[in-house]
């Protein structure tokens, strides 16, 4: 039987320690009878340390030596392991406690789960092996808010289409919902929205500087406006900009048609072929493969704006495709 956690106390800092040493240092430890259930000084597990420092080597051991997935630490008690390795991203981690047994719709304290914590923060891969070991895609967050509405707040496209995948398009009126969202952030300036996020949090900017990034992962860019004060950054957001092609795969959801223009004008603001607005629209588009989308993508390629016509060549050859004998 594992030892009570809380009277190892004692033997915590050495295995707090090893989690930073690596796998031999913890094995040796755990060897030595240090209990996996560990706690250090503020109440958090050895587990929950390793999990949120994103070591899925030392998870694994932790697990494999008794360490209970589901066990809730920290000064109140309200931090899961799985919540943890889920805000920061870590889809290894997280597929190893589920595989241990983590229960994936265990609410940690002020009701977040892990589901909750990836979608919210577009952690898209971490979010769809959370949805393969059971989590319920339409669980509510702890103030009521659907999944799928905050994963189009987000921007991310991949966390929509994975909810969309497991189901999440069956609660009543959540694709509605997140598609009202999803458009009312397309026509939204999420740069300057951020920096008076940001200004009413820390005041006008006089003692800081404000730096903006863009960065693209898979189809996806994330917005970043970070305050830097003495050369390093001291606070920040950051918000993933998929929003018209979230508007535009949750129209097909419904069976909403949008415009030609409307589509064109999705595409032309991502600026890039590359980007999921642009090809969220062009695929649309092609799905439709009607004489009229051909005229519209035709009258884009005489255009005078250059991009423009890069859109309507993209999609008469998305539709050339579709009918050739090849693409059949």
């Amino acid at each position: 039987m594992t030892e009570d956690p809380m009277a190892a106390a004692g033997d915590a800092p050495s295995l707090f320690e090893a989690l930073h040493e690596g796998e031999n240092a913890v094995v040796q430890l755990l060897r030595s009878g240090v209990p996996a259930e560990s706690v250090d000084e503020d109440g958090a597990s050895a587990l929950y340390l390793a999990a949120v420092s994103d070591r899925p080597g030392v998870v694994r051991l932790l697990l494999a030596a008794g360490a209970d997935p589901d066990r809730a630490c920290g000064p109140e008690s309200g931090d899961l392991p799985l919540c943890g390795a889920a805000c920061g991203g870590h889809t290894e981690v997280v597929e190893a406690l589920l595989a241990a047994g983590a229960r994936p719709d265990l609410r940690e304290q002020f009701g977040f789960t892990a589901l909750r914590w990836a979608v919210g923060l577009g952690h898209a891969r971490t979010a769809e092996v959370l949805l393969a070991y059971g989590a319920d895609p339409c669980l509510p967050g702890p103030e009521g808010e659907s999944l799928l509405l905050l994963a189009a707040r987000r921007g991310s496209l991949p966390t929509v289409r994975a909810l969309l995948r497991h189901g999440a398009g069956a609660a009543d009126g959540a694709v509605e919902e997140a598609l009202g969202e999803a458009r009312r952030l397309l026509d939204t300036d999420l740069e300057q929205e951020m920096r008076a996020g940001l200004r009413e949090s820390y005041g006008e900017r006089g003692a800081y500087e404000v730096v903006v990034s863009r960065s693209v992962v898979d189809g996806g860019q994330t917005l970043s406006v970070e305050l830097v004060r003495d050369g390093r950054p001291f606070a920040g957001r950051d918000q993933q900009t998929g929003h018209g092609a979230i508007a535009t795969v949750l129209e097909t959801e419904l069976g909403v048609r949008a415009s030609f223009e409307e589509l064109a004008r999705r595409a032309l603001r991502s600026g890039s072929p590359e980007l999921d607005n642009w090809r969220a629209s062009a695929e649309a588009l092609c799905e439709r493969g009607d004489e009229e989308t051909r005229q519209a993508a035709a009258a884009w390629c005489a255009a005078d704006d250059p991009l423009r016509r890069a859109f309507g060549t993209d999609v008469l050859a998305r539709l050339g495709a579709r009918t050739s004998p090849s693409g059949r």
